[in-house]
């Protein structure tokens, strides 16, 4: 019995610094002064030597010495930078992607416009704490599943449930195309006479003819019956909403591009993968583009193995507005590599300030909150990062402070808490 005590209470010590008992940080109270560091604004400015103030969690670039009792950083030496935001993950929609009792990001259907993303997300995911300490402090969740797959939302990654979370709300809908593409393996495994690129298409018409009965049913005055469905699709037809189109291929992208012409929708494409080559089309017609992750192989045999590293470059070049993601797959847990994937970009073509827009204001234009974050800039919220080297560069990067609307945030998590426990075991 004696031995069964002093176990708990083992425990129960060990447990006094896990990251359950962390907690959301209160509200910014007193004036915070940040001086001495170099100052990445986020739009292509830079300010050595800079000096900004948070004051009921908004930002201020200061001109001159800020005197009175307030709490001051010294930056001397380090970089601040805007709070880092993640395009296209389902992260806090899924904790063990192995264990479906821990997976709420694909629902069944097809159709499915009035799912909505964030009631299902979890501000108590470990995941969440690992990402922050790299500097992401924004990121927006996206559902999967069927064709049309449902809204998606901004988050800040310092909240106690989903309400405190949502930082813009179902500000998008989310379509995935089939590939466009003829497989001969995947036609013999059909039988031979099935062609997958008629079959997708006919898949896609199949959502054109949705919407089509979505905008006749909101020009009706009055409805015998409130179709939920048709609803959630409003806001795509009065552009309060942006359509992102996952798909990759240029076939897939052209397509996509002419559907929203067809309903004047805002057109924002996930994935792009080829997105390269359409540049112009893609410019011409003001439309948006999320990249997959850089590090991975190009989308076809044919590509030149770097593809994906220089693509955001060629986009930029060409008047493109893009940003990066960590795929909304089983890459969720790898959304803390976000800034060193726009690193990657800084090397084939992008320069610094470019890549670090890539993963800040860029994606907040998409999104529609740029007149919010993204940046440093006056009257924005004071969602900051401060690190110790340039924090595109794994070697150099260690964010030392974090705020997210002014909170200065606990940037300890699980894998810091594994390394300490481990380090004390070895006496390291």
């Amino acid at each position: 019995m004696k031995t069964n005590i002093f176990a708990l209470l083992m425990l129960a010590s060990l447990g006094l610094n896990a990251q359950e008992t962390m907690h959301p940080s209160p509200a910014q109270t007193k004036k915070i002064v940040i001086s001495g560091g170099t100052l990445h604004i986020g739009n292509g400015q830079v300010i050595e030597n800079g000096t900004l103030s948070i004051e009921k969690g908004k930002i201020k670039i200061e001109t001159a010495a800020v005197t009175g009792d307030v709490e001051r950083i010294d930056a001397t030496g380090k970089h601040v930078y805007p709070g880092i935001i993640a395009p296209n993950t389902n992260m806090g929609l899924v904790e063990v992607a192995s264990t479906k009792s821990t997976a709420d990001f694909d629902e069944l259907g097809d159709m499915n416009p009035s799912v909505r993303s964030i009631v299902a997300y979890n501000t108590d995911s470990k995941v969440i704490n690992t990402v922050r300490s790299n500097g992401v402090l924004l990121a927006q969740i996206v559902p999967q599943g069927g064709l049309i797959s449902g809204s998606s939302t901004v988050v800040q990654l310092d909240a106690w449930n989903w309400e405190d979370a949502a930082y813009a709300l179902d500000n998008g809908i989310h379509m995935t195309f089939p590939a466009l593409i003829n497989r001969p393996m995947q036609m013999r495994r059909r039988g031979g006479d099935s062609d997958p690129v008629k079959l997708g298409l006919e898949r896609i018409e199949q959502g054109r003819v949705f919407f089509r009965e979505a905008k006749a049913y909101l020009q009706e005055k009055t409805h015998a019956a409130t179709n939920l469905k048709f609803e959630a699709t409003r806001g795509l037809f009065d552009r309060s909403k942006t359509l992102y189109v996952h798909c990759d291929l240029v076939k897939e992208m052209l397509v996509a591009i002419d559907f929203a012409k067809e309903f004047n929708f805002k057109l924002v494409i996930a994935g792009g993968a080829d997105s390269y080559m359409i540049a112009d089309i893609l410019a011409a017609n003001n439309v948006a583009v999320i990249l997959h992750e850089p590090h991975a192989l190009p989308a076809t045999d044919d590509d030149a193995v770097d593809q994906p590293y220089k693509t955001g470059a060629q986009l930029q070049k060409a008047g493109v507005l893009f940003s990066i993601c960590q795929d909304s797959g089983d890459g969720y847990t790898q959304i803390r590599n976000l800034p060193f994937l726009a690193g990657t970009m800084s090397a084939y073509g992008l320069t610094k300030e470019e890549a670090l827009a890539a993963i800040t204001l860029n994606p907040a234009k998409i999104m529609g909150i740029a007149d919010r974050t993204g940046s440093l800039e006056n009257g924005k919220d004071a969602n900051i990062v401060i690190s110790t080297g340039d924090i595109l560069d794994m070697k150099s990067s260690v964010v030392t402070h974090a705020f997210i609307q002014g909170r200065a945030i606990n940037l300890d998590n699980k894998h810091t808490q594994l390394f300490n426990r481990y380090k004390y075991k070895y006496g390291l």
